[in-house]
Parts: C-alpha cells; sequence; structure tokens
C-alpha cells in the first residue's frame, strides 16, 4: 500500500507539473475563498492550504442539530469518526462507558485522538482520555476536526487525529440571550441559557446547562449540571487577552449488560477547565501565550452482579486529575506566500487515586492505587510556503521530551495543488505518537512502568472540487495507516498474570468522501461516507458509515432529516468477533412562532431499529424531543 501511494503521488505531483506548462491557453481559473481555520496551523489559515483534511461543523449545523451534547452532530458530519452510545442522554465513565471517540480506527478512550478547547488539550492526567460528557453544544462557535496526526503541534495523544471545540463569542456589538428548552421521552429534559455581549473592545459570554433523563433502562439514571464563562479585551488594535472557565458535574447510573444487571453502580464525576491567553495578531506576524489548567475529580461506586452471587463492594474508588500547561507560539511570513511558525510547549499531567472503604473490615479507611505526575515539554517549527499560486508546500517537525519515556522526534511533510477549475489536490505524510498513560504504568495488576511510546505513520492522498459557482461540493480521500508498539494487555511472558505490552499493530487502509449540494435557498442536501479496513479489528469503528440528509429552510420553518447506515461495527473482537448494522433515521424541525419565540421538536431512530453500540446495551427504540427557544 505504501509502495502504491508514493507512486501515486509522484505521478499526480508529474503530472500536475505538465498541466501548469499546458495551462497557457488561456484558460480562465476559478479559486474560490476556501474556509479559515485554525487547526492544522496555530493561525487563522485558508483551508485550501492545508496539506492535511480539517472538517469543520459550524454553529448553525450545532444549532439544527438541537443537541445538548457535540458528539452525536460530529459523528454524522464527519466522516471516518464515530462515537458509542448506550441511552437516550449521557456517557458515563468506567466499566460500560459510552462516548468512545474513534477515528479511522484509532480510538479516543485509548488516549489515541485528543480533545482540544481552543487549542488546548483535555484529557485527564492519570487516564489519559477525553470525559465526553463534558463536550456540551453550548460551548461551541463551531468545531474542527484534522482527520490524520496532529502530533507536530500538539504532541502525545494527537496521534489519529484532534477534535477542536472553538469557544462562541459574539461577533458584533450589543447583548443577547439564548435560552433553550426540551423536554421528551423516559422523562428527558434539557436546557441550555447563554448570554452574549460585546461593546467595544469587551466581549463575553456566560452559558449554564442542566441535563435529565430516567435512562430507558432500570437504574440508568443521568443528571449533569454544565457552565461556561469567557471575557476578552482588546488592548489595542493588534493585541488581545481572553480568559475562559468551563464545569460540568454529572451524576450517572450504570446498569450494567442486560445479561447480568448490575446494581449499585454509581458515579458521581466533576470535570474542569479553565485557561487564560494573550494574543497578538500584526499584518505579517501573529502569535500568542496561553495558560491553561484542567482537573478532574472522580467518585465512581464499580457497584455488583446479584445474579452471581456477588455482595455490594465495600469501596469507592476515587481521583483527582490535574493538567496544567503553557503553550507560546509566533507565526511571521518574511516575504510572499511564506509562514513559519515556531512554538514552545509545557505539560504537566496526573493526579492521585484511591479505594476509600465505606463498610466491612477497613471501613474508615483509604488504600492509595497511584499519585503520580508527568512533565512533557517541547518545540516546534512548522513551515508553509506558497509556489506561485499553483502549490502549497508544508512541512513541521516536532521534537518531544517527557519526562520518563524520553525523546520522540516528529516530522509530517505535504503538498496542497490548487489546480483550475477549482480542484484542489493533497497529499501528505505525517507521524503520530502517544506516551504511555499513567493507569497503564502505575495502576492495576497489568501496569508496566516500562512501556515506549506508540508511533504511526499516516499517508493520504485527497481531492475536492467546487462547481456550478460554489453550489455543489465534494472530496475524496484515501488513506494508509502504519503503527506499531501499541500497547496491549497479553499475558506475562515472564510469569503468571497479565501485562501490558508493546505488541500491538495498526494496518488500517480508508476511504472517505463527501459531497453537498445547494439547490436553490430552500433546498440543501449533503452526505459522506467511509470505509475502513483494519488488519486488527478494534471495538467502535465500523467498517462502513453514510450520512445522507437534506434541509429545507423556508419562511419561519426549518426542517432537516438524515438516514444514517452503519455496517460492520465491531462489538466484540477477539475469540468471539460480533458485528452489528443499522439504519438510522432522524427528523428534526422548527418553526419560528414570533421574532424571539421559536417551537422545535426532534425525532430520533424514528424506524425502532434495535441495535446495540456498546455490547450488552440495547439502544432505545424511537425517541422524541420537543421545546422552545427565546432570543432577546
Amino acid at each position: 500500500m505504501k509502495k502504491y501511494l508514493i507512486t501515486a503521488i509522484a505521478l499526480t505531483v508529474l503530472l500536475q507539473v505538465q498541466a501548469q506548462e499546458a495551462d497557457t491557453t488561456g484558460i480562465n481559473r476559478s479559486y474560490a475563498i476556501g474556509e479559515v481555520v485554525v487547526t492544522g496551523t496555530r493561525n487563522a489559515t485558508d483551508i485550501r492550504h492545508l496539506s492535511q483534511t480539517v472538517s469543520v461543523v459550524n454553529r448553525n449545523r450545532l444549532e439544527q442539530a438541537m443537541q445538548p451534547s457535540l458528539l452525536p452532530v460530529l459523528t454524522e458530519q464527519v466522516p471516518g469518526l464515530f462515537t458509542t452510545s448506550r441511552g437516550v442522554m449521557g456517557y458515563g465513565v468506567s466499566n460500560g462507558a459510552a462516548g468512545g471517540i474513534s477515528l479511522r480506527g484509532l480510538s479516543g478512550g485509548n488516549a489515541r485522538l485528543m480533545v482540544l478547547i481552543d487549542g488546548h488539550p483535555q484529557y485527564a492526567g492519570i487516564f489519559g482520555h477525553p470525559i465526553s460528557d463534558a463536550y456540551q453544544t453550548l460551548l461551541a462557535d463551531r468545531v474542527e476536526v484534522l482527520r490524520g496526526p496532529a502530533s507536530v503541534l500538539y504532541g502525545s495523544n494527537a496521534m489519529g487525529g484532534v477534535v477542536n471545540i472553538v469557544t462562541r463569542r459574539m461577533h458584533e456589538d450589543g447583548v443577547r440571550t439564548d435560552l433553550h428548552i426540551g423536554y421528551g421521552s423516559y422523562n428527558t429534559l434539557e436546557t441550555e441559557l447563554t448570554n452574549r455581549i460585546r461593546k467595544g473592545r469587551f466581549s463575553g459570554v456566560v452559558s449554564g446547562s442542566y441535563n435529565r433523563t430516567d435512562g430507558h433502562r432500570a437504574d440508568m439514571n443521568f443528571e449533569q449540571y454544565g457552565g461556561y464563562a469567557a471575557l476578552g479585551y482588546e488592548l489595542a488594535d493588534a493585541w488581545r487577552v481572553r480568559a475562559d472557565v468551563n464545569a460540568t458535574h454529572f451524576n450517572a447510573s450504570y446498569p450494567g449488560p442486560v445479561s447480568t444487571p448490575l446494581l449499585d453502580g454509581d458515579q458521581r464525576i466533576t470535570r474542569g477547565m479553565a485557561s487564560f491567553a494573550v494574543e497578538n495578531e500584526y499584518e505579517k506576524t501573529s502569535g500568542g501565550l496561553s495558560f491553561f489548567y484542567n482537573w478532574g475529580d472522580h467518585w465512581i461506586n464499580d457497584g455488583y452482579t446479584p445474579s452471581a452471587g456477588e455482595e455490594p463492594q465495600d469501596d469507592r474508588f476515587n481521583s483527582f486529575d490535574d493538567m496544567m500547561g503553557i503553550s507560546l507560539y509566533q507565526s511571521a511570513r518574511f516575504f510572499k506566500g511564506n509562514r513559519i511558525t515556531v512554538g514552545f510547549d509545557w505539560f504537566r499531567y496526573g493526579g492521585e487515586a484511591w479505594s476509600e472503604y465505606v463498610s466491612g473490615e477497613q471501613a474508615g479507611t483509604r488504600r492509595d492505587l497511584v499519585d503520580k505526575h508527568e512533565n512533557e515539554v517541547a518545540g516546534y517549527v512548522d513551515i508553509r510556503q506558497d509556489v506561485g499560486s499553483w502549490l502549497t508546500f508544508n512541512a513541521g517537525l516536532r521534537v518531544d521530551h517527557h519526562s520518563r519515556v524520553g525523546t520522540e522526534w516528529v516530522p509530517q511533510a505535504g503538498l496542497a495543488f490548487h489546480l483550475p477549475h477549482a480542484v484542489e489536490l493533497k497529499a501528505s505524510a505525517s507521524k503520530g505518537f502517544r506516551y504511555p498513560i499513567l493507569r497503564e504504568m502505575y495502576m492495576f495488576p497489568p501496569q508496566n512502568p516500562d512501556l515506549q511510546p506508540e508511533s504511526m505513520w499516516n499517508y493520504e492522498i485527497a481531492f475536492s472540487q467546487r462547481l456550478l459557482d460554489g453550489r455543489l461540493s465534494y472530496a475524496v480521500n484515501l488513506f494508509y495507516i502504519d503503527g506499531k508498539k501499541l500497547i496491549q494487555t497479553l499475558p506475562n511472558p515472564s510469569g503468571s498474570g497479565m501485562l501490558n505490552q508493546n505488541s500491538g499493530k495498526i494496518d488500517n487502509t480508508g476511504v472517505e468522501a463527501q459531497v453537498a449540494y445547494r439547490f436553490n435557498r430552500t433546498w440543501t442536501v449533503d452526505a459522506n461516507y467511509s470505509y475502513l479496513h483494519m488488519e486488527n479489528p478494534v471495538i467502535a469503528a465500523p467498517e462502513h458509515k453514510l450520512y445522507a440528509g437534506a434541509n429545507f429552510s423556508k419562511g419561519r420553518w426549518n426542517v432537516s432529516s438524515g438516514l444514517q447506515n452503519i455496517a460492520g461495527l465491531y462489538t466484540t473482537v477477539g475469540e468471539t468477533e460480533t458485528t452489528e448494522n443499522f439504519v438510522l433515521w432522524n427528523l428534526r424541525a422548527s418553526f419560528r412562532a414570533a421574532k424571539w419565540l421559536d417551537i422545535w421538536a426532534r425525532g430520533e431512530n424514528l424506524l425502532a431499529q434495535r441495535y446495540e453500540i456498546n455490547a450488552g446495551y440495547p439502544m432505545p427504540r424511537a425517541t422524541v424531543m420537543a421545546g422552545i427557544h427565546l432570543n432577546f
């Protein structure tokens, strides 16, 4: 596969050079202005000039979905990305948790996919993976998903890609308040209140939410409180400061698989983040210095299974995670078509975990499990160079040092061709890596402090085009992933029991495609498809994922509908592999009853499909939610 990709890239370069030489016959070129993104580079960049693929889900799309959580929308809109679910609301943590994000077969649950908020890593210090219930729609102005390694800019855990939540801001002077309220199946309630303000150089956002459900199974209730606040001030025309804080708390019950129901599987989780940044933006240079701190407090009762003869557990799991960091970068244009970005990162992450005994002979005591912190320091350089109007060259290198594991060198390079007839052709090769997390090294019987980093190479070719004055757009991506030293739990070669070992491999190939067409101001349609072939199958990475949707907007009405087809979704792997196939039909509608009032409704799984995403956790049949949206 590598030989085929390298040959294809070489042929592509040769053909496009010949095309440039032949393009002297007066053919008119059309270069549509691409969408501006900040993921894939530290500064705002026309998406056409990036050699890697970035998907953007904007605020309008998020609002049309009418979802309190970001993840269902991303699953629909981003090819190659899939998130697990187990109920009508709430993902939870620990055993049986959902909310696992996978991209091209690489899972965020295994810390191989990074979630960012305004470029700041969000993973927990001990367990190293994102907490999906913390990522609410109220946070986001848009979401940018880089499909492929982003370790040059973001380091460990960005091995398979990044999901960057760009937070909401007021873009014009004034004050705006929005209140969203909904109620529906299984006594489910969702609420969100947001106030945004901008006056001169000052801007601010304050949001709060409360969501709850009884769940579609016994002992599956979920309750969540969330809040977000941000302040910004423009010190001068080229300088600004901003600060924000986000916190979410949820109480969840874990019912266990239907074959062996669980009692007292309860969780109380609090996650939060805060950041402060100073940014500059001149004509030829821009950059910023930011500080951030993430924290998490976890209380978990693992419960017991009466049908297996188990009795209530004597202990409760507790942990406190934290992560702090400093990020400094400056980007400059030294001459026409050139931009060089130099950056520095420092992260400190870790925490402590312990068992607290509430009954039995050890009642009132605690047993320490881990108390560790690690440091990561890195420097990187990213270069972008335009060659005429038809080619952009991208290259980057990161040198990353871990306080225990050592030093990792991370390169990437790519080409973006801007061709006649609004055609974009891209080719890239990039390395991703992941340091072992504290849980893998120090916690529970499989732990192994001698683990080494995982690494992989991603090779990709992407083709896209806009036609009919931009009303029609389509894109196709081909990729190959070659990974080694993946951490797996296997029998200990030197004795009894199990041990975490660097013995796994990734050999994934795939195709991703997208198309969108705007018939007129009233009707639009869009679709995306991804095919993933895995030599070593993993859970929650479907072989086929297809979404097709349509949107109607006229007068006071807005109606959108979509079908999602999932095939070859592994729910168990190993000796007894099982897969799921299902089709979901969702429908959403809103009616503007007054300038300040929208009435909305949404229906999900309207075909009443029986299916599972997490093995042993059947998903709810058809569900309905309805409510109002006030804005003033």
